[in-house]
């Protein structure tokens, strides 16, 4: 049966799920419409996972090649903190940047039937005639603000704040950089893409001590150039500035939302969550949604059924990603409580910040536990219960205090 859609916004969600539902069935009228013109996008390169990669060639085969041939990849960890450097074996990571992954999707959209419109925002009281609305315009988005009330949106921001720069360094492995200043402590994370990326954290005592709240674009960088140049080999950091010339400092935005759809409606990527930047699992958790919807209308042609499962499905999956994420921003936001440690230790939690039980215990004795969990299978098996039961406590508290 021929579906008319109408996918507002043309992020990596949009076009993936314009392109696996063209492929399903190609009679379906579907247009992508983005605010932006063509070519222009936020941020810089992109993170994800092998596992994200295997997923992609089996929905995708010709998408996934383009995907891993246009990304960068590592299969290492590297911290500086202070003076001292330590390397850690790790899972095998790629990085592209989002402007070339946007090019990829939007590519392979049109070569299958996909319209694509660019520079014209889509309001929600005009919005184009269709059988099915994907609202996959970000975490700002406006079709979710305009019914918030029936999704339940709510939006926790974070305490820290940070900055998404990029940098002519090439990063050989996921790097980490954590310095002390005098008025306390500021970090990054690098790693690769077309060029580098290097996200920089701290709390907002040390933004406003440093004078980053106030600085000129350039003289921030030139502070940020100097504090990171041992993780920078020197190399200098690139910013896209605001409209009045300072640095776009951000505070990190949790959106979760009860439901996920709302008649012919239904959220997409951003639009319907947010994951914390430091685990690195936003733009995976989008290309996995697009998956998930598009086969659930193939499976379900009945539309309410089909939104359903897709919203069952995804918000159950979601559940330990969300955990994950909470408790990796909790560790950032304790970090000098880990900092004492020696830096091959240091690294080791830094790795274990998901964990729902670091933030209750001393962080050596969590070390030596840790140590020990890798040759006992009994301490294995409690970790991998307790993360995914924390996680439903969590869920269930947040859905009951919305009530």
């Amino acid at each position: 049966m021929c579906v008319k859609v109408a996918c507002i916004g043309g992020g990596p969600a949009g076009l993936y799920f314009s392109i696996l539902l063209k492929l399903r069935d190609p009679s379906h009228d579907i247009t992508v419409h983005e605010r932006d013109p063509e070519g222009s996008t936020y941020g810089w390169g992109v993170t994800y996972w092998r596992g994200l990669l295997d997923r992609l060639h089996a929905h995708d085969p010709e998408t996934a090649r383009a995907i891993e041939e246009n990304s960068v990849r590592w299969s290492e960890g590297v911290a500086h903190v202070r003076d001292l450097t330590t390397r850690r074996p790790g899972d095998q990571g790629f990085g592209i940047g989002r402007r070339r992954l946007l090019e990829i999707l939007a590519g392979r959209a049109r070569s299958l039937g996909v319209h694509l419109t660019f520079g014209h925002e889509i309001t929600p009281d005009r919005l184009p005639a269709a059988d099915l609305v994907v609202a996959a315009d970000g975490v700002h988005s406006a079709l979710r603000t305009r019914h918030a009330g029936h999704f339940g949106t709510r939006i926790t921001t974070g305490r820290n704040r940070y900055l998404w720069l990029g940098t002519t360094k090439v990063f050989d492995a996921f790097t980490f950089a954590f310095v002390e200043t005098g008025h306390g402590w500021i970090w990054c994370y690098g790693y690769g893409s077309e060029a580098g990326t290097c996200v920089v954290e701290c709390t907002p005592e040390t933004w406003t001590g440093l004078g980053l709240d106030t600085a000129h674009e350039a003289d921030g960088l030139a502070l940020l150039e100097k504090l990171f140049t041992d993780a920078l080999d020197g190399h200098p950091l690139i910013s896209r500035s605001s409209a009045d010339g300072t640095a776009p400092w951000r505070t990190f935005r949790t959106l979760t939302n009860r439901t996920w759809h709302r008649g012919n409606l239904v959220l997409l990527g951003d639009a319907a969550h947010t994951t914390h930047y430091s685990v690195g699992a936003g733009t995976t958790l989008a290309l996995e949604d697009a998956i998930a919807l598009a086969r659930s209308l193939h499976e379900h042609p009945a539309l309410p059924q089909a939104l359903a499962r897709y919203e069952r499905e995804r918000q159950q999956a979601l559940l330990p990603l969300q955990s994950a994420a909470h408790y990796s921003a909790r560790w950032y936001e304790s970090l000098p409580r880990y900092l004492r440690l020696p830096p091959h230790q240091m690294f080791a939690l830094l790795g274990q910040r998901h964990s729902p039980l670091l933030p209750h215990m001393p962080p050596q004795l969590y070390y030596r536990i840790d140590r020990a969990s890798g040759q006992l299978e009994t301490l294995r098996r409690v970790k991998r219960w307790l993360g995914p039961k924390v996680a439903r406590t969590v869920h269930a508290r947040a859905l009951a205090s919305r009530r």
